[in-house]
């Protein structure tokens, strides 16, 4: 592995729990970094979001004013890997 030197500022409060989470893992915080990274990577678009579909689905809405409420919505979510799983509203 091919080790760089890096000087980063943070808080105590975040260096606690670094070493806190490092300790815990029987690990150096450097571990624990490349962990909290790869995981970071692995669910957030590092690229942004496409604001563009949100863009014309929010002028859609503010043309038409038409939206699926929001009890449909959840009830739709919490029937998700039921028997009796809802269409999409």
């Amino acid at each position: 592995m091919n080790l760089v030197r890096r000087t980063i500022e943070i808080d105590a409060t975040t260096d606690a729990r670094l070493t806190e989470l490092a300790v815990e893992r029987g690990q150096g915080v450097a571990a624990v970094l490349a962990e909290a990274v790869a995981l970071l990577d692995s669910v957030v678009d590092i690229a942004g979001p496409d604001v563009t579909e949100d863009r014309r689905r929010l002028d859609a809405f503010n043309q038409t004013r038409l939206a699926v409420p929001l009890d449909d919505v959840k009830a739709w979510v919490a029937s998700w890997g039921t028997a009796d799983e809802l269409p999409r509203p």
